[in-house]
């Protein structure tokens, strides 16, 4: 199992890698292109001051944003004794500082973990996950969810919301760059005809790429659960622990009462569960936040063996 389970971490963290260096390279080439297109050489330096001053406070206030819109409210050993417990345990095992502890009042099952760091981290489970699921499969899940927090998961997180916020401010200022009067003036300013492609180059890329770099965002996210789950297997040593808590969790017929687009992707399953990853095609499982979590439990079976 063990050597099963390194196998899989080392796959997920290459193919994350990859994914990484694809979208920086897009990043790169939208720049360029922009930046030659319009002739406008302060387009890059801006957009990238921008992005990143909209995410800086993302990453550091994130974790207060997702735990108040899942309506969180933070425990202590005294009130929960064995999920504390069971956090404080596993956080010794894995080597990582004792988050602090939420719980969310929703029947359905679920949980998530947040926070810039280990040192300023947190997890989330809900009454749901409380009540459905026996000790070692509640085990599973928060192993996953601490793996989220040592694998810097919510760091990766930040980076790729500066990528994508770059992406669209490229193209948003793109757009009113060509249509209020920036850059080449549609071929006024020269360039000829390699000015004129690179012009509607920039157009295409303008109106595709926000798109692309949300499909690449989602890939990054579904190749993170992947890696949680290796993760959290090896933590607890048990892969069908997780395994039977996804059985349960993607089985529950209760949708989570308070459901946002904003922090879906924090959650070990999407809250959107019933719609996400059953009899739909390829091209919509692009756009899901979650792998299907058949493959997940099929992954977790294999590992077992």
């Amino acid at each position: 199992m063990a050597t099963t389970t390194y196998t899989e971490i080392s796959s997920n963290k290459w193919r994350t890698v990859a994914i990484m260096m694809l979208f920086v390279a897009i990043v790169i080439g939208l720049g360029y292109v922009f930046g030659v297109a319009l002739d406008l050489p302060w387009l890059l330096p801006l957009a990238i001051v921008i992005a990143i001053a909209q995410s800086f406070s993302s990453y550091w206030w994130s974790d207060k944003v997702a735990l108040s819109l899942s309506g969180a409210h933070e425990v202590d050993k005294a009130a929960a004794p064995e999920l504390y417990r069971l956090v404080e345990n596993l956080s010794i095992a894995g080597g990582l500082p004792t988050p602090r502890v939420y719980i969310v009042d929703d029947p359905s099952p679920n949980a998530f973990a947040t926070g810039r760091d280990p040192k300023h981290a947190a997890v989330a489970v809900t009454t749901g996950l409380l009540g459905k699921l026996d000790k070692p499969e509640l085990e599973g899940v928060l192993a996953h969810e601490l793996s989220h927090i040592g694998n810097y998961d919510i760091l990766l997180s930040s980076v790729v919301v500066v990528l994508v916020g770059f992406v669209a401010l490229l193209s948003t200022l793109f757009r009113y760059s060509m249509w209020f009067g920036g850059g080449r003036r549609r071929g006024s300013g020269g360039g000829g005809e390699f000015g004129l492609i690179l012009l509607i180059v920039g157009i295409v890329l303008a109106i595709l790429s926000p798109v692309f770099a949300m499909l690449i965002q989602l890939a990054i996210s579904r190749r993170r659960e992947l890696l949680a789950d290796a993760s959290g297997a090896l933590l607890t040593r048990n892969p069908n622990e997780l395994a039977d808590a996804l059985e349960k969790i993607t089985a529950d017929p209760l949708s989570m009462q308070r459901v946002n687009n904003a922090t879906a992707h924090l959650w070990i399953a999407s809250p959107l569960h019933d719609t996400e990853g059953k009899t739909r095609g390829w091209l919509a499982g692009l756009f899901d936040t979650h792998p299907d979590p058949a493959v997940r439990i099929a992954r977790l079976r294999e590992m077992a063996r």
